[in-house]
C-alpha cells in the first residue's frame, strides 16, 4: 500500500519502520535534512512537505502532538481523494469531525494509541478505532503492522472518548500509587523496596508496573507528564462541555500529575 506518514518522531519512527517491513511503501514527512536521511535509512521516502508526503497515497498517517496541528496538516487541502485517513493523535473529537467535513471524499479513522515505542517495536501497540466500518477495513491492514490488539469502538470520535477515558483512569491510578508510596513512607517502607513489591500482589497493575519500571514515582511522572496533560485537559474540558463532572477521579488525577503540569 501507499502511505503518506507525518509525524516521524518518538512513536512515528518506528510505525513507519514497521510499515516498511510489512512491505508497504511509505512516504513520510521529514523536516530537517537530518530527519530526512534518518528516514531513508529505515526504507521510507523522505519528503520535506505534507503535500508530498500525500500524493497519490491510498492512506495517510497522522502522528502529531495536538488537535491544532492535526487541522494544520489536514485541512490544508494536501489530503487525497479516496484515501484513508488515519488520525493517531490524540485529542478531541471535535477534531476529526471537522475534517471529515471538510473532506468528504476521504474517509477519516480516529485511532490513539495506548503504548510506546517498546510496544510498536514489537506489535504491540493497542489502537482505538473510530470510524465506519469501511474506514476501518481499509485502515487495518497499515495499523496491523504496528498494533495488536486494534479495537473497532464505535463511530467517528469513539476512539478519542475511549483513550481519553482510558489518559484519565491511568492518571488517576498514577495518583493512587503516588499516595501508596507516601503511605509506605510512613509505615517505614522506603519507595524503590514498594516499588519493587507491588507489582508482584494483588495491587499490582500497568501503573504501578509502569512507576516501578522508572524506580521512582517522580521520575515517572516528569516522564509522562506533558502528554497526560493534555490529554487530561481535553478529557476535562470535553465532560465539563456534556455538562458532567469526573467524580472521584478528579482529586486521584490532581495527585498523578504534578503541580507544574495542571492546568
Amino acid at each position: 500500500m501507499r502511505i503518506g506518514f507525518v509525524g516521524a518522531g518518538r512513536m512515528g519512527r518506528p510505525m513507519i519502520g514497521r510499515l516498511v517491513t510489512a512491505g508497504h511503501t511509505v512516504r513520510a514527512v521529514g523536516r530537517s535534512a537530518e530527519s530526512r536521511a534518518a528516514l531513508a535509512e529505515i526504507g521510507a521516502e523522505p519528503v520535506a512537505t505534507v503535500a508530498e508526503a500525500a500524493d497519490a497515497a491510498e492512506a495517510v498517517v497522522v502522528c502529531v502532538f495536538t488537535d491544532d496541528q492535526v487541522r494544520e496538516v489536514c485541512l490544508g487541502g494536501s489530503l487525497p481523494r479516496a484515501a484513508v485517513l488515519i488520525v493517531h493523535t490524540t485529542g478531541s473529537p471535535a477534531t476529526v469531525t471537522e475534517i471529515a467535513a471538510a473532506a468528504p471524499t476521504v474517509e477519516v479513522v480516529d485511532a490513539p494509541v495506548s503504548g510506546g515505542p517498546h510496544n510498536i517495536a514489537t506489535g504491540e501497540l493497542t489502537v482505538f478505532l473510530g470510524g465506519t466500518d469501511e474506514a476501518v477495513r481499509r485502515a487495518r491492514p497499515v495499523v496491523a503492522a504496528y498494533a495488536d490488539p486494534v479495537l473497532h469502538v464505535g463511530p467517528l470520535g469513539a476512539g478519542q472518548r475511549v483513550k481519553l477515558v482510558n489518559n484519565a483512569l491511568f492518571a488517576a491510578q498514577i495518583g493512587l500509587v503516588a499516595d501508596a508510596v507516601r503511605l509506605g513512607g510512613q509505615l517505614g517502607v522506603d519507595e524503590a523496596t514498594l516499588l519493587g513489591a507491588l507489582p508482584h500482589a494483588s495491587s499490582g497493575g500497568r501503573a504501578v508496573s509502569s512507576v516501578a519500571g522508572k524506580g521512582a514515582v517522580e521520575v515517572f511522572r516528569a516522564s509522562v507528564g506533558e502528554f497526560l496533560r493534555k490529554d487530561v485537559a481535553v478529557a476535562r474540558a470535553l465532560v465539563a462541555e456534556l455538562g458532567g463532572a469526573l467524580g472521584i477521579l478528579d482529586a486521584a488525577i490532581d495527585a498523578g500529575i504534578p503541580a507544574t503540569d495542571r492546568n
